[in-house]
């Protein structure tokens, strides 16, 4: 019998498996040569963007994957990292508070529509072409899928659990922490996985303008110069890293809610 992991891993590489023969195929007609780069010569292209050794040849990519990967995780961890610092405290306490609901909610509610590519001049203008700048958007881009999912979490609370605390004489403080935030775990961890995956998406509209280094750097670079090989296998690392990172978070949220797991079964 095949182990269940096995299994899943076998279901979810065949759809992509099935995709890339096409691929090939379709792109190996004469009809379609050079319109987009096969899979083998992505594959190609890509290994020699992180095995080769750099300065090897004319190619600025060579040995360079590795760095640029570095630098892109690095900044997603610290505005992401941020993001959590300051949206999950806030969210808890728009959804528990009224007056915090009444004061910061509309704040935050007409600040959230506005795209991170518009806030792209300001950064650079405040920041200028340095990391921060890339840090300050990548924050924006996860705080608000976290601020709002905790409020949520906090408002739809079981008024029975509040009840049954403020009768055994619990103070404001020890219902926020031991009801409100057990409670509204489950849909912190929903932010989580939006936000992580909204902070990947900024990091790289961020370095394509505000950073000169990094995986969206080398994206725009690549296209520029008409490498469609690595731009291809530079959107395929940036998806990879956005799976690993959500499956980090997945395993973080099933150590937390061992409960609702067992509770499922």
């Amino acid at each position: 019998m095949i182990n269940p992991q096995l299994k899943k891993i076998i279901l979810g590489l065949t759809l992509p498996i099935i995709i890339c023969l096409i691929w090939q195929y379709l792109g190996e007609l004469p009809q379609l040569a050079g319109l987009l780069p096969t899979p083998s010569k992505v594959l190609l292209g890509w290994s020699d963007w992180i095995f080769a050794k750099p300065g090897m040849g004319l190619n600025p990519y060579l040995g360079t994957w590795g760095a640029n990967v570095s630098y892109s995780a690095s900044r997603v961890f610290q505005g992401f990292l941020l993001a959590c610092v300051i949206g999950i405290p806030l969210g808890l306490m728009i959804g528990w508070s009224r007056l915090v609901s009444n004061i910061v909610d509309p704040l935050i509610q007409s600040l959230r529509p506005i795209p991170i590519t518009a806030w792209l001049p300001f950064s650079i203008a405040i920041f200028g072409i340095r990391d921060f700048g890339s840090i300050f958007l990548i924050f924006l881009g996860g705080l608000y899928p976290i601020v709002v999912n905790t409020t949520q979490g906090a408002r739809d609370i079981e008024k029975n659990l509040v009840r049954a605390a403020m009768m055994m004489g619990a103070s404001q403080l020890q219902l926020l922490r031991r009801v409100v935030l057990p409670a509204s775990t489950p849909s912190i961890f929903t932010g989580l996985r939006i936000g992580l995956g909204v902070s990947w998406t900024a990091v790289i509209v961020s370095e394509m303008v505000a950073v000169k280094s990094g995986l969206g750097y080398v994206l725009w670079d690549a296209y520029y110069v008409g490498r469609m090989d690595i731009v291809l296998a530079d959107m395929a690392s940036i998806g990879a890293m956005g799976f690993i990172s959500d499956q980090i978070i997945v395993l973080i949220q099933n150590k937390f809610l061992s409960w609702r797991i067992l509770q499922s079964h």
